[in-house]
């Protein structure tokens, strides 16, 4: 059974240090199957925040990887690189594919590059990217738990979160949840939940989730949540696991909630 280690928002440049050696010794000790980096791994897309981002993935020794940019990952303020090679420094220490896939026996992950170079934080999903996933998602094994990752969420847990959703979510989410998402995962907005989308989707034919990471490494905490990562674990019996670890000074990283999942496999 696959476990995926979900670090999101590690902005570095804002990163604490203590924190990130942490995080080293979690993955140590729990040894995940997979990584995934949900973006925001940059404060300002600088090469020295990049190295240090790689430098990271390394230190955590899981080989398999699914890593997409954020909106900080893209230059602010040089509007040239952001408006003609924007994924230039990420490519360069992230590789060129934007939508990265990873498809294991138990497990199928999609990448989705929401950010857009014209937009200074808002996220978006086109219609090809929501048929590229539906497609991928009805090609899946019936024995696969199946995820679909974007940087910006598809839910927010408070009213006043509205305005960070990902723009097209109204689309995407239906469509991925009626070709098999089991789980839809993010970040951005450094408040880390998990619940089922049908709170927001009450139409859904299928059950599904959303699970949202906060901030991993990084001094910018929102809300009193400690800097935070999740597990995500299959199960037998068609079921998942999603776990939050918290950071705790002078301890490290610890359980601080979980959910069990039973996964709906009946047709939409």
């Amino acid at each position: 059974m696959s476990l995926l280690l979900q670090v999101s928002d590690t902005h570095f440049g804002t990163e604490r240090p203590e924190v990130v050696e942490a995080l080293v010794a979690l993955a140590a000790e729990r040894r995940p199957d997979v990584l995934v980096l949900s973006g925001d791994i940059t404060q300002r897309a600088r090469r020295a925040q990049f190295a240090a981002a790689a430098r990271l993935c390394e230190r955590l020794g899981i080989g398999t990887r699914l890593v997409l940019p954020g909106n900080h990952d893209i230059p602010l303020f040089d509007l040239a690189t952001r408006l003609f090679q924007p994924y230039r420094l990420y490519c360069r220490f992230f590789g060129s594919d934007l939508a990265p896939v990873i498809d294991r026996p138990d497990l199928l992950v999609i990448g989705v590059n929401t950010t857009r170079a014209h937009r200074h934080k808002h996220g978006e999903v086109s219609a090809d990217q929501v048929a590229d996933v539906s497609r991928r998602l009805r090609a899946s094994s019936p024995g696969q738990l199946r995820v679909v990752v974007t940087h910006q969420p598809v839910d927010v847990p408070a009213s006043g979160e509205e305005n960070n959703l990902l723009r097209g979510h109204q689309q995407a989410v239906p469509a991925w949840v009626a070709a098999g998402a089991d789980v839809i995962m993010g970040g951005h907005i450094h408040l880390p939940f998990v619940r089922p989308l049908a709170l927001r989707f009450p139409a859904l034919r299928r059950s599904a989730w959303c699970v949202q990471a906060g901030t991993a490494v990084s001094s910018r905490v929102r809300g009193g949540i400690p800097n935070s990562v999740n597990f995500l674990s299959t199960l037998a019996g068609g079921r998942a696991q999603a776990e939050r670890w918290d950071f705790h000074p002078g301890v490290g990283f610890q359980r601080a909630d979980g959910v069990d999942m039973t996964l709906d496999r009946a047709p939409a």
